[in-house]
């Protein structure tokens, strides 16, 4: 996951949002954080739950990068009061979908599929870093 966000994260520009969904330990910050040496951020990456966003200015004078957590937000109407630069900055937003959407003309929307246990062979516990993705990338808005 790590690696995808990295290659994504050097194509980033100012005025990008990628929605990013999937379920728990799914690999979301995990992305985040290649994405965020993509883009050649200020780390460390940690997952925003408590504080819902958080904001890693650039290290080469590029756009920072604006990481929210929506899981704890009831509407979109709520992501929007937290005001972001979505202008200058490339925002991801967490558990976004079917709010974030409307905080932008266009969009990424990247989901993350971790297996589950069972048919596949795996049960619960296998399931860690190295256990296979299914990434789903659509272009929205556009």
């Amino acid at each position: 996951m790590e690696q995808l966000g990295l290659a994504i994260g050097r194509t980033l520009e100012p005025g990008e949002l990628v929605i990013l969904t999937g379920p728990l330990g799914a690999g979301k910050t995990t992305f985040t954080r290649g994405l965020a040496e993509g883009l050649g951020v200020r780390g460390p990456v940690q997952s925003p739950t408590f504080v819902i966003a958080r904001t890693h200015p650039s290290l080469v004078g590029g756009a920072p990068l604006v990481h929210v957590d929506a899981y704890r937000l009831g509407s979109g109407a709520e992501l929007d009061d937290l005001d972001l630069d979505l202008a200058r900055s490339v925002v991801v937003v967490e558990w976004g979908r079917g709010m974030a959407e409307e905080l932008a003309d266009s969009w990424w929307d990247i989901e993350l599929e971790r297996p589950v246990g069972g048919d596949d062979g795996l049960d619960d516990s296998e399931l860690d870093a190295d256990a296979p993705r299914i990434v789903t990338i659509v272009r929205g808005g556009v």
